[in-house]
């Protein structure tokens, strides 16, 4: 199914995740997935890929500046159950974010389910930028996000 993800830069120092879980639950919203990156890997992937898009984003100079400055940071991508309401909290407290669709699908536990689902996405031809997922216990079923290229042809596929 396709959700939005949202993704926002953190401090990356102690109580920063604290302080967005609190005022996310607080307000009554939900997080129903996480993941946290150092933004300095994001910046580092950004650069290695300028060369294969269409234009250039920024400069090398720029790209070595934005890795210095990356490293005080952290990239957060969630899903929550209020999406409306969790924009309207980080707007109003002045996080830097961005929505985007991704392809949210509950797989049974059991070996090869993550299989079957990333051959799917490849025999379709669709390049998955990444991925995230936990499950709570054996007996639970697991929440994985993908990101894929081609969003609507992953929704067509994966309803």
């Amino acid at each position: 199914m396709v959700r939005t993800e949202i993704s926002l830069f953190l401090k990356n120092v102690p109580g920063e995740l604290g302080r967005l879980a609190a005022l996310l639950g607080s307000n009554g919203v939900n997080i129903d997935a996480l993941m946290i990156q150092d933004a300095s890997d994001y910046v580092q992937q950004l650069f290695l890929n300028r060369g294969k898009a269409l234009h250039r984003i920024a400069s090398a100079a720029s790209y070595s500046s934005m890795s210095k400055d990356s490293a005080e940071f952290a990239l957060i991508r969630m899903l929550v159950d209020n999406t409306d309401r969790a924009v309207s909290l980080l707007s109003e407290h002045d996080y830097l974010f961005d929505v985007m669709p991704v392809i949210a699908l509950h797989l049974e536990n059991r070996p090869g389910e993550l299989a079957a689902v990333t051959q799917k996405f490849g025999e379709e031809g669709i390049n998955i930028h990444y991925v995230y997922g936990s499950v709570a216990g054996p007996e639970a079923k697991c929440l994985f996000v993908f990101c894929p290229a081609d969003i609507d042809l992953a929704a067509r596929i994966f309803k």
